[in-house]
């Protein structure tokens, strides 16, 4: 006798990104507080949808000038994902990450999604980091930080593109 079974759907309609920066040779990562409900109050890096006719990387730098005001970076696919589980949607939600290398001197401006920002060390982040969050600064730690990221993960790095 054949069960019919109820899936859950995983949607992929958004981004997020982790912006690093030297501060007295230690890289340090940007973490916002959220401002309004569903994450009010929670620390998180830069997170948002992708637009029409946006590809997510494009929609990553577009979300990194809108939230921090930063727009000379160096961009890369950390090939992880966020993901979590909806319960009100019942639906998996999975977005790819970008790591940002901020480049030079530019100040954060924050728009209305958060309250306050700070550049941590990636031990500070990671305790105030929602649950999964920490395993991808981890992640980023490991591959971007304490080595040279792969030329392979850079966006708009010439004939080498993934």
């Amino acid at each position: 006798m054949k069960k019919d079974h109820q899936e859950v759907p995983i949607k992929c309609t958004g981004i997020a990104a982790v912006l690093l920066k030297k501060c007295n040779d230690e890289c340090k990562v940007l973490l916002m507080k959220r401002a309004a409900p569903p994450l009010k109050d929670a620390w998180c890096y830069i997170g948002g949808s992708i637009e029409a006719g946006e590809e997510a990387w494009e929609a990553a730098l577009r979300e990194i000038q809108e939230e921090t005001g930063i727009t000379k970076i160096s961009l890369y696919s950390s090939n992880q994902f966020d993901q979590f589980y909806s319960k009100r949607g019942n639906y998996i939600y999975i977005a790819p990450v970008f790591v940002g290398f901020v480049e030079g001197e530019q100040d954060v401006v924050l728009n209305q999604e958060h309250t306050a920002y700070q550049w941590l060390s990636f031990q500070e982040a990671k305790e105030i980091a929602l649950p999964g969050n920490d395993e991808v600064l981890e992640f980023i730690e490991k591959h971007f930080v304490k080595k040279k990221p792969s030329i392979w993960l850079h966006i708009g790095g010439g004939t080498n593109d993934v």
